[in-house]
């Protein structure tokens, strides 16, 4: 295939389609992201990804399977310990992790407290591991009073610092996030530190857009930085770039939920470019998934599956879409936090075969290893899949 096209990788972060084999290490025996969100609407109305083969990879109330779906279809394992975001999209792009990342479920050491609170210059709120929402209202009136940081964690590895616009502003909350990634390197080095500021009165917060991920840099060259060193363009939409601390990135366009992110990727897609758009869409996550929220789910699903047929029209004949996720997050569970799933593989291209099973992949690296082949390149991490979609 001719190097002049572009993949369009979009994740839908955290949909994930059945827990993995050793999901009992976990406590995830049981997630379904987007099967158990189905059954819990009774019914989920996806006739887009339904025709490019979603309702073979799960049971999905609403999306029953097809006999000759448009795409080609299979699901992958994560190889990587862990379940978190920087891990999902590490091993994607190449890379897989022999240990997972450090998580603090009683909070944060004093050797990490301390010094932070030290050079922050100010005492800090919680330290504890807690949902993000819960905390901000739990700790959002004392925050107010007294200026104080609220720092908190969960079960991935993140060290997350919440703190409202008007009390402490962006900047300053930015300079404690960079503060906080000097000081967690070592055995004390975290996937993730994440700005959270908020607005609103209390009983009446909300987080804004304004987040952003101060990610370790990956350890190991990753497909973005074999296509970028190929002279290709590779695109990061939405929380990409903060993953890969930019490494490997030619563009960086920040979004405001779902619905931007693909807006900001078709104007990418229609723009003549070589290379990669790697997506994000982290609503499903953020807004839905880790507040336990099923329909709020469920009614994001449907409104990606109604953008869907833009996001094909946009494509040039040579270009190829990829539709995945980085774990599951199942608004169904007792738990607000992600949990360890298959993900779903979806293909698509105009000049590729359709139908085809590319069954269970053994590493989410093969999206990686395949990119790569699609721009004639050789990744060397991942089972290339190109010769099973190729006409």
């Amino acid at each position: 295939m001719s190097s002049d096209k572009k993949v369009l990788l979009i994740v839908l972060d955290s949909a994930g389609i059945g827990f993995l084999p050793d999901a009992d290490k976990y406590g995830d025996v049981g997630s379904n992201t987007l099967g158990n969100c189905s059954r819990a609407v009774g019914g989920l109305n996806l006739p887009n990804l339904g025709k490019m083969g979603l309702g073979l990879l799960t049971d999905i109330a609403g999306v029953p399977p097809v006999d000759h779906p448009e795409a080609c279809y299979g699901k992958m394992a994560e190889r990587s310990p862990g379940k978190d975001t920087t891990t999902g999209h590490w091993e994607m792009s190449g890379i897989i992790l022999d240990r997972p990342f450090p998580v603090y479920p009683d909070g944060f050491p004093p050797e990490i407290i301390e010094p932070f609170k030290e050079q922050i210059g100010r005492d800090i709120l919680g330290n504890k591991a807690a949902s993000g929402t819960a905390i901000i209202d739990e700790l959002g009136p004392l925050h107010i009073q007294t200026a104080k940081p609220i720092v908190y964690t969960s079960a991935d590895s993140v060290f997350q610092i919440a703190a409202h616009e008007e009390v402490i502003p962006l900047e300053e909350l930015y300079r404690m996030c960079g503060i906080a990634r000097e000081l967690l390197t070592g055995k004390h080095a975290v996937g993730r530190v994440i700005a959270r500021p908020f607005v609103g009165t209390p009983g009446n917060f909300n987080r804004t857009a304004n987040r952003h991920d101060f990610s370790l840099k990956p350890p190991a060259r990753t497909v973005l930085n074999l296509l970028k060193d190929n002279n290709m363009e590779v695109a990061a939409v939405g929380k990409i770039n903060d993953i890969f601390a930019g490494e490997g990135v030619t563009e960086s366009v920040h979004t405001v939920g779902n619905m931007d992110g693909v807006d900001k990727t078709l104007e990418l897609a229609r723009r003549q470019f070589k290379g990669l758009i790697f997506t994000n869409l982290v609503d499903f996550d953020q807004q839905y998934g880790h507040r336990n929220d099923f329909r709020g789910y469920a009614a994001a699903l449907e409104e990606f599956d109604q953008r869907l047929p833009e996001i094909i029209a946009a494509m040039q004949p040579q270009d190829v879409l990829m539709i995945t996720a980085d774990h599951g997050c199942d608004p169904t569970t007792a738990s607000t936090d992600h949990s360890r799933e298959y993900v779903p593989l979806l293909v698509y291209g105009k000049q590729l075969r359709r139908g085809i099973n590319l069954g269970t992949r053994s590493s989410f690296s093969d999206i990686g290893a395949t990119i790569a082949g699609l721009f004639g390149l050789i990744f060397p991490v991942g089972e290339c899949f190109l010769e099973e979609i190729l006409i």
